[in-house]
């Protein structure tokens, strides 16, 4: 538990230093400078031995790190768009709708109808108010951290935790860099961004992965899911202290609503 509530922080620590690159970088070269930095140093650390992977260990680092980088660079373009608070309850969806997966249950259609109520609570449904595409960005980054879930327990089966991680991170930079050479932002790369995107990944990646793939050697789906339901009242709260950002009454009943659902589907699924 303790590794899990460390890397909530973390990561929501890492997001507030990546909303201040997005001025320079913008969301394409920050992804790209986390997840380069964090595959230098998590290869430097851990030293993977690439050449003894095996074929099994091969077919399961490979989609998990290009849902982890795809993850990851969908949610900065969320970010890049709306609040951090947000973004993140959008992006909780994707394990939600995990969580109630296959379950006929009457009281796992509670859990749908409260996080249907807060996303409708967040929709901007008389014009002007959210972006649109943001909330579509932190959607489709849910997507993929689904799928992450699914295929970073699958990889810490058959991988020591950090190795996961360190080879992961490879993959992760391939649906990511791309859009960030392709930018151009990464050619206003000076000293001070590059030791500030050293500390992003160090938030962002590093640490909160490498947690989080050890959490998920040795604790349940389930109960790694309700703790991670924390995720969006740490987001709209680092939000807030860190970035300034407001959200109406509303906006915080729809992050708590959200909340309650992931924490009881994942409590109450079977």
């Amino acid at each position: 538990m303790p590794a899990v509530l460390l890397a909530i922080i973390s990561v929501q620590g890492g997001a507030a230093i990546a909303k201040g690159l997005f001025p320079v970088l913008g969301p394409a070269g920050t992804a790209s400078v986390r997840i380069g930095f964090s595959a230098l140093i998590l290869l430097l650390a851990v030293r993977p031995r690439l050449g003894r992977l095996t074929a099994p260990q091969w077919r399961a680092v490979v989609p998990y790190g290009l849902a982890l980088g795809s993850m990851n660079f969908l949610f900065y373009c969320a970010l890049d768009r709306i609040p951090l608070g947000l973004a993140v309850t959008l992006e909780f969806v994707g394990p939600l709708s995990l969580a109630l997966l296959g379950s006929r249950r009457w009281l796992d259609a509670v859990w749908a109808v409260l996080a249907a109520a807060g996303i409708a609570l967040i929709a901007p449904w008389q014009g002007g108010g959210l972006d649109l595409p943001g909330m579509g960005f932190a959607l489709a980054a849910g997507a993929c951290w689904a799928i992450y879930i699914v295929l970073g327990r699958r990889t810490a089966a058959v991988l020591p935790g950090a190795e996961a991680v360190a080879v992961g991170m490879l993959f992760a930079a391939l649906p990511v860099v791309p859009f960030g050479v392709a930018s151009e932002q990464l050619l206003g790369l000076t000293p001070l961004l590059c030791g500030l995107g050293a500390l992003l990944a160090l938030f962002s990646s590093v640490l909160p992965f490498s947690l989080e793939m050890q959490a998920l050697r040795t604790m349940p789906t389930r109960t790694f899911s309700v703790l991670m339901s924390l995720e969006p009242v740490a987001a709209a709260l680092s939000g807030w202290l860190l970035l300034h950002e407001q959200l109406t009454a509303g906006q915080w009943l729809a992050v708590a609503l959200i909340v309650v659902a992931s924490a009881g589907a994942t409590l109450t699924v079977k």
